[in-house]
């Protein structure tokens, strides 16, 4: 009932598969709700687009002023620690191939194509569930953590860069949410040895289809990512829309105040529904349901779409909904479900 990636041999579950949703749940209401994904429902204004960007291949310098505007706007040292591809997706299959196989480490559970990619490029990958005493060649940390929210203080990670690099390892940093938790972030520390940083752009800006990631590192590893990804790897529309909000810092304010606000005002919904938010983000929240595949089936029915797990039977995720109307269709099917 949701979108799928081929990995390996393996299937990966993804959100936002609405036309699967719609052919599970043929009676649902329309619209859709569709919280499956745990991206920002107010999506950043689009600025005016200029004529130029759709008629030429995207210029140089739209290229260098949009990773300026992301070392300005993550607190990375320098533009040359930025590299700029067509979705962090894109970047977590291309970081793979930049290394000979060898061992990985995935601070699990977490987003599944962490250890996918690197498995589908030959390297021997091992989820661990705590990176005491881990040893491997590469270590991936998704911080905030994707499903639960679980965060590694920026220290400990730091740390653990620094033992990678004594090895010729990297520590691999999957920063997707971090917009809405920067304390926790490390990426003022790009260029630092053995540390490698991902950053997503639609999902807090809510421009998922923008298509747009960051790989923040050492300048040569940003060079050999840069080479991988080939030229024009971002479109002239997406180079204008992300360099303006990635500069817009009073946006950017006013919406991670906006979606804290909002996440705590749906919490009360959930808890008043009889649920228990076991963690998330201000962008999603994770429901710990012993029942949650009848949730899940409920909510379906309701024409509300939300994310499960294959490896925790009794966990959902719910990204926020856009409205109060929307809240109430997840709390009365979330009543309704516990009152059957």
């Amino acid at each position: 009932m949701m979108a799928e990636s081929a990995a390996g041999s393996k299937r990966i579950i993804h959100g936002g598969d609405l036309d699967a949703a719609r052919a599970a749940f043929p009676g649902a209401p329309e619209p859709w709700v569709d919280l499956s994904t745990g991206i920002n429902p107010w999506p950043y204004p689009l600025p005016p687009i200029p004529a130029e960007a759709w008629t030429r291949l995207p210029g140089r310098a739209a290229e260098t002023a949009l990773r300026e505007a992301a070392a300005a706007c993550y607190g990375a040292p320098s533009p040359d620690c930025v590299a700029a591809a067509g979705g962090s997706q894109a970047l977590i299959q291309i970081l793979p191939r930049l290394r000979p196989p060898g061992t990985v480490v995935v601070l699990g559970p977490t987003y599944a194509e962490h250890a996918a990619g690197w498995a589908k490029a030959g390297h021997r990958v091992t989820e661990v569930m705590t990176l005491e005493s881990c040893a491997a060649d590469v270590v991936v940390v998704v911080n905030p953590n994707n499903p639960d929210g679980r965060i590694v203080p920026p220290e400990a990670l730091l740390a653990l860069a620094e033992r990678q690099a004594a090895r010729g390892g990297w520590l691999v940093v999957d920063e997707a949410f971090a917009e809405v938790a920067p304390e926790c972030s490390v990426a003022s520390e790009a260029g630092r040895a053995g540390l490698v940083i991902l950053r997503s752009f639609g999902k807090f800006f809510g421009l998922a289809g923008v298509r747009l990631g960051f790989l923040l590192g050492g300048p040569v590893l940003v060079r050999e990512a840069l080479a991988a990804v080939g030229p024009w790897a971002v479109s002239g529309p997406a180079l204008a829309v992300a360099t303006a909000a990635l500069s817009d810092s009073a946006w950017i304010a006013a919406t991670r105040r906006r979606l804290a606000e909002a996440a705590a005002r749906f919490d009360t919904r959930l808890v008043d529904a009889g649920l228990h938010v076991a963690g998330g983000t201000s962008l999603f929240r994770l429901i710990d349901a012993p029942q949650a595949a009848g949730l899940y089936n409920a909510l379906g029915r309701a024409g509300v779409l939300t994310r499960r797990f294959d490896y925790r039977q009794d966990w959902l995720r719910l990204g926020l909904p856009v409205d109060e109307a929307a809240e109430d269709r997840v709390k009365t099917a979330c009543g309704m479900f516990r009152n059957r």
